[in-house]
């Protein structure tokens, strides 16, 4: 749970102005908000005449009322009172501590165990943290204090209170209980628990997965799973892993590059779960031996259209399920969100508006490669382009270009799919990446008969591409005839925006990090701090820093056989090419990351 203080509080006597031992009036509400100078007698008014003309208002939360007008906060004009805002003004008032429930750091199976679902829900607590000593309940009703004694008699551990929002007290007593719900059913009706290999009515679930069609018993996996999903779309995941264990098994999420553990689950419900994901990525539930690769199509809470790559694997308990999200609001972004500065937004605009030419994008697995392609991608395909690519697998379906899908069980491969696009007429082609020779020289061979080629290398830096390039077999010559730019690049976790704080700079890392380049430290320099929007981590989000090597006539010329790549490197730095660290030290310099983080992520020889 969130650290903060708590305090104990047996039968705290009401605040003035609210009655004791029952739930917030709106008029004890409107009244101390004008005592302490947060609203105005015409505020007041506004949120009266709402409340009569407007049919159910009385049956919110006071607060969720006042905040729904968006008024002004009469001690910040500027700002708005908004719930966060209102629910700390309460807590204030009640002598409580505030917190801001994440969901993350909170042991639903435990907490749920406290009370019951009617019980809460009943007296609009919910418990979020629970130790041998004490019991923590969060509250968005302050002053009702009915409960305390009956509960503390009963659990005989300490009752200890926060304050929260009534909108997330409200949704968590609905998913937390319900999900838990959904948990044991499945477990006690599908699963035999003493079996670790035993599966949700495996022949029906196959049979379900024809169909399409779910029986009413299998409605509580479903449920699961739809939690999980939307669960992992509001925290901002791009990664769900499913891991099967003997007993109980995790389900972590990756958010900005780092694992968090969200949820533990009983290996039997786990994988049934995994089988009613095999059935919606459309993979065969019936093998659980090899490896599989699927995609599910779904929305978020929002509305928006998102797509999850699958993949399993087998391990010694079960299959363990990856899936991968993507967002097209996240994975197409324009070039200044993706971290370009506007000399690098140019270099790269001059790479891509060739008539022909190879272009590579490297870096390892999860630096952002795919995000930069898609995004330059829709750039590019415009109606008078035609612009198809072969991938593996497709990351995400958009009907703005052609994607093919390489299928190595029918010797459809990399090389293949390119040499099929080239009979389809195409202006420009993307290769998902290029692993052997044969896909390199097709990729040569393109851009020789005028084509534009994008692809990925799995290489430390830009030149280091060179070298790839030459180690698979292809002649130096070709390079130096068809390659236009290679493009480096690595993600770094970016400073939330709500709460960095300015804070002093190790000038002698930043010397470390911008050494031979002489560059000035900044005026200002930033930190993270950590608050509600963040998750008190102080990032919030991840920005590229880029490497971007010009192949210039110079360059051509150092491109033979026996390379030299400490040569071609001082050389590109002489033209203008900035590494790594450096287009780092800018996003420092701006106040964007810190460095910590840049030295966590760039390679240790850069």
């Amino acid at each position: 749970m969130a650290s903060a203080t708590h305090h104990t509080v047996n039968g705290q006597s009401a605040s003035p102005g609210f009655g004791r031992h029952r739930r917030l009036d709106l008029d004890e509400c409107l009244a101390a908000l004008i005592a302490d100078g947060l609203l105005t007698d015409a505020d007041v008014k506004r949120v009266r005449a709402d409340v009569r003309t407007t049919h159910g208002r009385n049956e919110l939360h006071p607060l969720v009322l006042i905040a729904s007008l968006k008024l002004a906060d009469g001690r910040h004009p500027d700002k708005p009172l908004s719930l966060e805002v209102l629910t700390q003004w309460l807590a204030t008032r009640a002598g409580l501590p505030y917190l801001k429930i994440d969901p993350m750091k909170i042991d639903v199976p435990a907490v749920t165990q406290v009370v019951s679902h009617a019980y809460a829900n009943r007296h609009r607590i919910l418990p979020v943290e629970v130790t041998p000593m004490r019991v923590v309940f969060a509250t968005s009703e302050p002053f009702d204090t009915r409960w305390i004694s009956d509960l503390g008699q009963i659990l005989r551990r300490d009752i200890q209170r926060v304050v929260a929002s009534p909108i997330d007290v409200a949704r968590y007593l609905t998913q937390w209980w319900g999900v838990q719900r959904s948990i044991q059913r499945a477990k006690d009706a599908k699963i035999d628990a003493g079996d670790s290999r035993a599966i949700l009515n495996f022949e029906q679930l196959v049979e379900l997965g024809k169909s399409g069609d779910v029986g009413v018993d299998d409605r509580h996996v479903v449920h699961i799973v739809d939690w999980l999903l939307q669960y992992a779309f509001e925290q901002r995941a791009s990664d769900i892993h499913l891991e099967p264990r003997r007993d109980s098994s995790p389900i972590r999420f990756r958010i900005d590059g780092l694992m968090h553990k969200v949820f533990d689950m009983p290996t039997p419900v786990m994988i049934a779960v995994t089988s009613r994901i095999k059935i919606l990525g459309r993979m065969d539930v019936a093998e659980k031996r090899r490896p599989q690769d699927g995609r599910i199509k779904t929305r978020s809470a929002g509305g928006r259209e998102v797509e999850l790559r699958l993949s399993s694997m087998p391990t010694a308990f079960g299959e363990k399920i990856v899936m991968r999200i993507f967002d097209p609001d996240i994975v197409v972004k324009e070039f200044r969100q993706l971290g370009f500065s506007p000399d690098e937004e140019k270099t790269w605009r001059a790479f891509i508006e060739r008539p022909h030419g190879i272009v590579l994008v490297t870096g390892p697995t999860g630096s952002g490669k795919t995000t930069t392609l898609y995004s330059t991608l829709k750039v590019l395909a415009t109606p008078d382009i035609n612009l198809c690519t072969v991938e593996d697998p497709i990351e995400m379906v958009s009907p703005e270009f052609n994607q093919m899908q390489v299928q190595p069980a029918i010797d459809l491969d990399f090389a293949a799919g390119v040499r099929t696009l080239l009979r389809q007429d195409p202006d420009i082609i993307m290769v998902g990446e290029i692993r052997d020779l044969e896909t390199a020289q097709m990729a040569v061979q393109a851009s020789l008969t005028g084509h534009l080629v994008l692809s990925t290398l799995h290489t430390n830096d830009a030149a280091s591409a060179l070298t790839r390039l030459l180690d698979l077999g292809v002649p130096h010559y070709l390079l130096q005839s068809t390659l236009a730019g290679i493009v480096a690049q690595r993600l770094v976790r970016t400073l939330c925006p709500h709460c960095k704080i300015k804070a002093p700079l190790d000038i002698e890392a930043w010397a470390a990090l911008t050494h031979r380049w002489a560059l000035a430290p900044p005026v200002r320099h930033f930190g993270p701090k950590g608050c509600l929007e963040c998750r008190k981590t102080g990032f919030l989000g991840r920005t590229g820093v880029y490497e971007m090597l010009r192949v210039t006539p110079t360059i051509r010329a150092l491109i033979q056989p026996n390379l030299d790549l400490a040569g071609i490197v001082e050389t590109a730095y002489r033209e203008g090419m900035q590494p790594l660290r450096m287009s780092a030290a800018a996003q420092i310099a701006r106040g964007v990351t810190t460095i910590p983080e840049v030295i966590n992520v760039l390679p240790p020889t850069d």
